[in-house]
């Protein structure tokens, strides 16, 4: 039987820094698609998913993170113009000051209720995902 192919998959990191509750880490991406984003990336083969969270954080923002909680899991088909991708979105922790590198052009601490922030891929919808699991404790919904 061959092996079914399948959508990309990958790990995105809400980072949120000790003492500033009020913001979160975003990256402005080197790449296209250009905007603000969730720093995250692929998956590599071999990998836990965990794993690429935290190598992702550390190679886009240079933090060391402590994952919190996986917030959800994002598998629209139309979510990445580059092509079918899933992610898996945790919430992080970390201390330092971070420093763009690796495929951030540059960090932005933003207020992640904020509507005009100039997020690519479906990252309004995830951070809308995070502001309420800070109002409820409840993960992002079940989307079917």
């Amino acid at each position: 039987m061959a092996r079914p192919q399948t959508p990309q998959i990958a790990a995105d990191v809400i980072i949120r820094l000790r003492g500033r509750p009020d913001a979160v880490v975003l990256i402005e991406r080197r790449h296209p698609p250009l905007g603000l984003a969730i720093p995250g990336g692929f998956v590599d083969v071999g990998e836990r998913v965990e794993a690429a969270a935290i190598r992702e954080a550390r190679e886009e923002t240079s933090l060391d993170v402590s994952l919190d909680c996986l917030l959800g899991l994002y598998s629209d088909p139309a979510r990445d113009p580059r092509g079918h991708t899933v992610t898996a979105v945790y919430v992080a922790t970390a201390d330092g000051e971070p420093r763009a590198a690796d495929d951030a052009k540059a960090i932005v601490m933003a207020d992640p209720a904020d509507p005009e922030l100039a997020l690519v891929f479906d990252h309004r919808l995830v951070l809308d995902d995070y502001l309420r699991w800070l109002r409820t404790g409840q993960p992002a919904p079940l989307r079917a």
